[in-house]
């Protein structure tokens, strides 16, 4: 059996799901500093507590995430590669976090979306959706 080429479908889905576990961890470090790199500028997030448009405002929503939620551990879980492309892909997958909120132990769950494009040769988000 021949290894994928770097074209095919396995190996893209590896760079993507690679792509994503790398975000995973920069939110789990806690540093905004670590995140925005991998968004998009013009990139539109959904939360549930409002809609966020531009690097910006999705700044400020998530480091109020991470000002609330003290030791917070997020992990996506069961992720699905809807579209591969050579420029885009679409991914869902299930989240869980863990941490602190007011001094006392907290978790949630739901579902993700997310929409990765291909800009200058790195991938970024350009769409996520969370909900509870």
């Amino acid at each position: 059996m021949q290894p994928p080429t770097p074209g095919s479908a396995p190996a893209l889905e590896a760079r993507l799901t690679a792509f994503l576990r790398r975000y995973e961890r920069a939110n789990n470090s806690h540093r905004i500093d670590r995140v925005l790199p991998m968004i998009a500028e013009d990139a539109v997030y959904w939360f549930t507590d409002g809609s966020f448009h531009g690097v910006p405002e999705i700044a400020t929503a998530i480091q109020r995430t991470f000002d609330a939620i003290q030791d917070e551990n997020y992990e996506i879980r069961d992720l699905e590669w809807l579209v591969l492309g050579a420029e885009h892909a679409v991914c869902r997958y299930r989240f869980r976090w863990t941490g602190t909120v007011d001094g006392r132990s907290r978790s949630g769950q739901g579902r993700g979306t997310n929409l990765i494009v291909r800009r200058d040769g790195e991938w970024k988000i350009l769409h996520e959706h969370l909900s509870a």
